[in-house]
């Protein structure tokens, strides 16, 4: 039964390919890798190109990424190498997990109205005084890079931690217990033995974590600033290929339609791609790890 599901989900994704990019193929004939290329967005003059929104998607991805990465597999250790009582273990989990369960929408308009008013003032300080590095080179008005990455980061929290938290408890017990014997403290068997064993699963989760922030779109759309603009301060507005789709879709002609299935399927071929990827490391974490415990 299990194989049966597999082949029906990878049937629909086909299809889905297959309605995408049947539907972008006359954009792809027109414009070929000029659209990938291309920085200006212009449905009146019939100018199209994604390359800012592909700088502004993997940016802000990999941005979050760094940051959820940090606190996530901080909070895997946390939970699983008896630093709490169980109770407050159990507590903690269920509201990392939780965090997974809160609206895209939700979280948009928090950012708007509690982060970045937030961020704010430390951000034009950082500008006034460092205005020199490329990185803060833009004072922070409203929307930007660095607010919707701080929110995506929290998005894809769960993700993470959640993932992290497998990979380090799946670690052999007698590995730690070895390391304990040969006079090794708790935070050096952990560094030293049991974060090392289980590498390739928290990359894993890393892998996965990045491909669930490509895709988010309602938050990053009421956060990133929609700006079509190539940059790599912080503190800029700038877009994202789901929220140009979600932007845009609304008051779209045939031809910016055919465009934006164009920009769906190179979303879609990326963010596949990626989870792809994740996944195949994850099989091979879980086969590391049976093996270890034979």
């Amino acid at each position: 039964m299990t194989h049966v599901f597999s082949w029906m989900t990878i049937l629909l994704v086909l299809y889905i390919l297959y309605e995408i990019g049947g539907k972008a193929v006359p954009a792809i004939q027109e414009f070929g890798l000029s659209f990938i290329t291309g920085t200006t967005w212009d449905a009146n003059k019939g100018e199209f190109g994604v390359l800012p929104e592909i700088w502004g998607t993997l940016y802000s991805s990999l941005l979050a990424l760094a940051i959820a990465s940090f606190f996530g597999v901080s909070i895997a250790i946390f939970l699983t190498q008896d630093f709490l009582p169980t109770y407050l273990e159990v507590v903690f989990k269920n509201i990392v997990e939780l965090l997974a369960a809160i609206p895209s929408v939700v979280y948009g308009l928090w950012g708007i109205y509690v982060v970045i008013p937030a961020i704010r003032p430390a951000a034009n300080w950082v500008h006034e005084h460092f205005e020199w590095i490329p990185f803060f080179k833009t004072s922070l008005s409203g929307p930007g890079i660095l607010p919707a990455s701080l929110v995506l980061a929290i998005m894809i929290l769960p993700t993470v931690s959640a993932i992290s938290r497998d990979a380090i408890s799946s670690v052999p017990h007698k590995l730690k217990e070895a390391a304990f014997g040969l006079g090794a403290t708790r935070w050096e068997a952990i560094f030293g033995v049991i974060i090392p064993a289980s590498a390739t699963g928290i990359f894993g989760s890393l892998v996965l974590g990045f491909g669930r922030a490509l895709g988010e779109t309602m938050a990053l759309a009421m956060l990133v600033g929609n700006s079509n603009q190539l940059t790599v301060s912080l503190f800029s507005p700038a877009n994202t290929l789901a929220a140009l789709l979600a932007n845009n879709f609304p008051e779209a002609g045939k031809q910016e339609e055919q465009v934006l299935m164009y920009a769906a399927l190179l979303l879609m071929a990326i963010t596949l791609g990626v989870n792809i990827f994740g996944a195949a490391i994850m099989r091979r974490a879980s086969a590391h790890m049976k093996g270890a415990t034979k």
